[in-house]
């Protein structure tokens, strides 16, 4: 669920912002002053994807609960929302740590649009520092940002194709794949060569990987079908 924090202390703009982001599919909690959004955040464990914050309100104003905010996280996004429209005002906001500054007026579609954009970017950070790092298989271990794949922590020397083609074996382990799988993953839909190039990379691939290629015990043939590792 898409989840957002909504402070704005006027009660009709406020109804207006919630109505809207609520038929686009986000799960609004919303309050009238930052004291509130401060009490509610941390209620919630910070469990938000975007903080929508207006500035001029009393007490704990939209400067000061931004800041707080990104103390609390620097993965949240933050829009400002403000009657203001000068520069240097939506300078200071991206100064303090906000993503993106609207200026009321404002219309639904605008709102939803940079709140959406700001997700996708939330969303992407988010799901990139959940990826996993490394993948292990047996004495294997590949190496996502490297591109890299070690044998008992020492490199293999392979070329773009090969680690594609070991990438892709790795990621569906006990599983067969058929070679036109791995066509389209190397070469995309538009490939119109013979798929024995898949062949003469895997006897390659044997030659740097296996104990005893003619044997091989990881890259394992599905007669008729195409290949598995076994991991």
């Amino acid at each position: 669920m898409k989840r957002i924090l909504v402070v704005e202390d006027e009660n009709s703009i406020r109804d207006f912002v919630v109505i809207n982001l609520r038929r686009a599919g986000y799960d609004v909690t919303d309050v009238a002053s930052g004291e509130d959004a401060v009490e509610e955040y941390e209620k919630q464990g910070g469990n938000f994807d975007v903080a929508l914050l207006d500035i001029m309100m009393p007490g704990m104003d939209g400067f000061a609960l931004c800041r707080w905010i990104r103390e609390q996280s620097s993965e949240i996004g933050i829009i400002m929302l403000s009657a203001k429209s000068q520069e240097m005002d939506k300078v200071n906001c991206l100064m303090i740590g906000a993503d993106d500054y609207v200026t009321k007026p404002f219309s639904p579609s605008e709102l939803v649009a940079r709140v959406d954009a700001i997700y996708r970017r939330v969303s992407v950070n988010r799901s990139r520092r959940e990826e996993p790092k490394t993948l292990t298989s047996g004495p294997f271990t590949l190496d996502y940002q490297n591109r890299m794949i070690y044998n008992r922590g020492k490199p293999i020397d392979l070329t773009q194709i090969e680690y594609h083609i070991l990438e892709f074996l790795m990621k569906n382990r006990n599983s067969p794949v058929d070679r036109t799988s791995l066509l389209k993953h190397i070469w995309g839909d538009n490939y119109v060569g013979e798929d024995k190039v898949i062949d003469v990379n895997i006897r390659r691939l044997r030659m740097k990987i296996e104990d005893d290629p003619s044997t091989p015990k990881y890259i394992q043939t599905v007669w008729g079908f195409g290949y598995k590792w076994n991991g």
